[in-house]
């Protein structure tokens, strides 16, 4: 039976609370890192537990810290992304609002780690229960001495600042969320440089997410082997899953990496009665959608990529067989549209024209040609822009014509949506 490690505190009344926290064992992974271990030590400890980051890209969160220069001169940074513009993800903000110290106390190891004294938690400015619950658990856990100048009593200072957004989706790219701490236009920054030698104010910089920084101080107190021995080896760990959509129980799911997707969606209830699924979108609207006959594919970062899908911020979304894919298909688009930055012409004139035809064929006004105009947009998007959000929108397009073109041919030859 699998416990929740990450959710723990979740419904534990007063969760949010410095002495709730500590009461459970919080702040020991500190205690024990200044205590016993050098940061050098501890980037070695968060290698060997092949924690990989929860924010998307999955990337080894180990490897990322081991980049940045010891020697350069200049301040080093930790910057947390917990921006969360993902549809369908909210994972971080559960976090946020009933169990902040734990990020916290992963922020403070994981800057002794990577030699940083400043951190900067990026967070939608939405988000205000979250913001409230951290901005108090900063101060509570600065009077404590887990935070500030030598902190219990070691040579190691750390402070922790809060930054909101303004609810744009691009800040997610973490370039682009640098560009917003320094007070300029949220635009993704061509690499290299990368982060890690020039990120913040041209500073060595990390960026992690809100649960990979979670993860830290359970590796810390348990060890990397307890870690790797849940879930897959390659991508091992307690992972948070957002399941939404049309399912019965929908809501935040800890369980181990790389549960088959068809299981994870029995535990929030399968379907509504009498309706069956058609597909699920496994990691936001950015991951390409996986039809019902691929529902046995593992929630993890290789499995779904072998499927043609990824695991993203797990944002999963249940589709039934009462929704219209050239709609769900539509809305998204129109979503990436909105919130592309429009640095890049691909993404901009690009998913221009895609929501134009879709908007077409979605009003039974589509003719012969627009399918492989889709096709032809979507090859010259992909790959050719600064960030990911064109890729996202170019992927979750490209899947939905290839496992449901004949619900757009339908809607093209029949000139009306069929589920109406």
């Amino acid at each position: 039976m699998f416990e929740p490690v990450l959710l723990k505190n979740i419904d534990v009344p007063g969760g949010h609370l410095l002495s709730t926290y500590e009461a459970g064992g919080g702040y020991r992974a500190l205690a024990k890192v200044l205590r016993e271990y050098t940061p050098d030590e501890v980037i070695e400890l968060v290698k060997r537990s092949n924690l990989r980051g929860r924010g998307g890209a999955g990337f080894p969160t180990g490897m990322k810290w081991s980049f940045v220069p010891k020697q350069t001169g200049k301040p080093k940074y930790l910057c947390c992304n917990a921006d969360e513009g993902e549809p369908g993800t909210f994972k971080d903000r559960i976090l946020m609002e009933r169990d902040p110290h734990q990020l916290i106390e992963g922020l403070a190891v994981s800057a002794y780690a990577i030699g940083a004294e400043t951190a900067y938690v990026y967070i939608r400015g939405e988000y205000v229960a979250a913001i409230r619950h951290l901005e108090q658990a900063i101060a509570a856990a600065h009077a404590k001495g887990y935070l500030g100048s030598r902190i219990l009593g070691s040579d190691f200072n750390f402070t922790v600042h809060i930054h909101c957004g303004a609810g744009a989706y691009i800040c997610g790219e973490e370039t682009a969320m640098l560009e917003s701490l320094e007070g300029k236009r949220a635009q993704p920054r061509l690499k290299p440089p990368f982060p890690a030698v020039a990120g913040l104010y041209a500073s060595p910089t990390v960026i992690n997410n809100v649960e990979t920084l979670a993860c830290v101080p359970h590796i810390v107190v348990r060890g990397p082997d307890w870690f790797r021995d849940i879930g897959p080896e390659k991508s091992p760990g307690p992972k948070l899953y957002c399941v939404s959509g049309q399912v019965r129980k929908p809501g935040l799911y800890e369980l181990p990496m790389g549960i088959p997707l068809h299981e994870l969606v029995d535990h929030a209830g399968g379907p509504p009665l009498g309706r069956r699924i058609k597909a699920v979108i496994p990691g936001g609207v950015s991951a390409p959608v996986i039809p019902e006959h691929g529902l046995d594919v593992g929630m993890d970062f290789d499995s779904l990529a072998a499927a043609g899908s990824m695991l993203g911020s797990a944002g999963v979304i249940v589709i039934d067989n009462s929704t219209c894919m050239v709609k769900v298909a539509t809305r998204i688009i129109e979503f990436f549209h909105h919130e592309s930055c429009g640095k890049c012409t691909p993404c901009r004139e690009g998913l221009n024209w895609v929501v134009k035809i879709l908007r077409r064929i979605e009003a039974g006004e589509g003719a012969a040609g627009d399918l492989e105009q889709l096709d032809m947009l979507c090859k010259g998007i992909f790959g050719n822009t600064f960030c990911a959000l064109g890729d996202g929108a170019a992927m979750g397009l490209r899947a939905a014509l290839k496992h449901f073109r004949e619900e757009f041919v339908a809607h093209i030859e029949e000139r009306r949506c069929p589920f109406h």
